[in-house]
């Protein structure tokens, strides 16, 4: 029951951000004097809607359609081919002041940046901001090495002093390199270790100051998973050193807003770079598809993420659920900016080339060329839909065939 109430939060939480990002987009164009006609949230057949009175002196209708897919803000005059009225001509959106443009289409994905910071207090208060990037791993334990592992995981009694120990590793010391190799987190430590023999030099962080730390490295038999879920023996290097590693970061009142800035911050490059390699994604979805391995970091749509959210809510964490609404929807306003049709970032690059093209015009003299003919954009626009719709089609198939498993 508790998965079942995790999933249609989720995907009410996910329908509240883009009528947020709509809403956005609303309340910038009628404070900016354009004529908002509409606001629904949902697509379809309409299910009720009223009429009220906006901010700029006239009548928009908000009200819900049948599919809860999204949402939608109508403003009129988004391009020179839209019907409109003669009352409402001259609040016609692509007759105002290019800047008046750019504040209305930035509106919707600000909207999402504001809901996603907001989110990122809340988890900082709550649960604790996770580490992005490299993550700091601190001697928990110092004790000595077990000679073997058995098939269940369990490391034979061992005896005698721990070689890091000996060495002058101390207990909260925090490891921050590893023969000169930077530890990016607990994992890329214990490989580095294990891959080692001799002596290793640890560089340690303790009250302060760095120290560089020769230790012994104790050849073990330890068990190894293979990628089909298999075990094998093999020998690999041991220190004697139990990790520590800080995956998460606490916050309290006074904390929050630097940590929340600096976390965001983070988002945005980690967005950026997840938009970057999107087209890349393709060739994992179609494997997974087609019976191939998910890849943990590939996209998901909106009913892979419901499901994540519903199995979140399942087993209590919560952090989880805000994490992943947090970062769908900085992923939203970061896609919305990308500078192609029928996306916000297209009509900005649209407004922008329209008044860099007229600035230029009339420095030779001549008059503005008026608004940019949308018809010759039409073909890439359909391209670009095409495309989408392949790829949430893709993504769906892909969640519902072969999801990836995070429990």
């Amino acid at each position: 029951m508790s998965f079942v109430l995790g999933v249609v939060l989720f995907a009410l939480a996910l329908l509240i951000s883009v009528a947020w990002h709509e809403a956005g987009h609303m309340w910038a164009a009628q404070a900016t004097g354009m004529k908002v006609r509409r606001y629904f949230i949902g697509f379809g057949p309409k299910l009720w809607s009223t009429t009220r009175p906006s901010r700029d002196g006239g009548v928009t209708e908000y009200g819900f359609k049948a599919i809860p897919a999204g949402g939608f803000c109508d403003i009129a005059g988004m391009t020179p081919y839209d019907e409109i009225s003669e009352e409402d001509a001259p609040r016609a959106f692509y007759k105002q002041a290019t800047w008046k443009r750019l504040i209305v289409l930035f509106a919707g994905p600000a909207q999402n940046f504001i809901l996603g910071f907001v989110l990122v207090i809340v988890l900082g208060l709550g649960w604790g901001l996770p580490i992005l990037g490299d993550q700091p791993v601190y001697v928990r334990t110092v004790e000595c090495v077990a000679p073997s592992q058995n098939d269940k995981g369990d490391l034979a009694p061992c005896t005698g002093p721990a070689p890091a120990g000996q060495a002058g590793v101390q207990v909260g010391d925090r490891i921050v390199d590893v023969n000169g190799q930077k530890v990016t987190g607990s994992e890329n430590l214990i490989t580095a270790i294990q891959g080692a023999s001799g002596t290793v030099t640890l560089t340690v962080e303790r009250d302060g100051a760095t120290r560089d730390i020769a230790v012994p490295v104790s050849q073990v038999q330890r068990m190894h998973q293979n990628s089909d879920g298999s075990l094998k023996s093999v020998t690999v290097g041991a220190v004697g050193v139990g990790l520590d590693p800080k995956t998460v970061e606490h916050y309290n009142a006074a904390t929050i807003w630097e940590g929340a800035a600096t976390f965001t911050g983070s988002i945005f490059v980690e967005t950026f770079k997840a938009l970057v390699s999107l087209p890349t994604k393709v060739v994992g979805l179609w494997h997974a598809v087609t019976g191939g391995q998910r890849d943990v970091d590939g996209p998901v749509s909106i009913v892979g993420a419901s499901v994540i959210g519903g199995q979140a809510v399942e087993r209590g964490y919560w952090d989880m659920f805000l994490g992943l609404l947090l970062s769908v929807n900085f992923f939203l306003g970061a896609f919305n900016l990308v500078p192609l049709l029928p996306l916000d970032g297209g009509h900005m690059a649209i407004a922008i080339y329209q008044s860099v093209r007229d600035r230029i015009r009339r420095l030779f003299g001549r008059p503005a060329a008026g608004p940019v003919d949308y018809y010759k954009l039409m073909p890439l626009t359909y391209a670009v839909v095409v495309v989408m719709g392949a790829f949430m089609v893709l993504t769906i198939s892909a969640d519902i065939i072969n999801p990836i498993k995070v429990f």
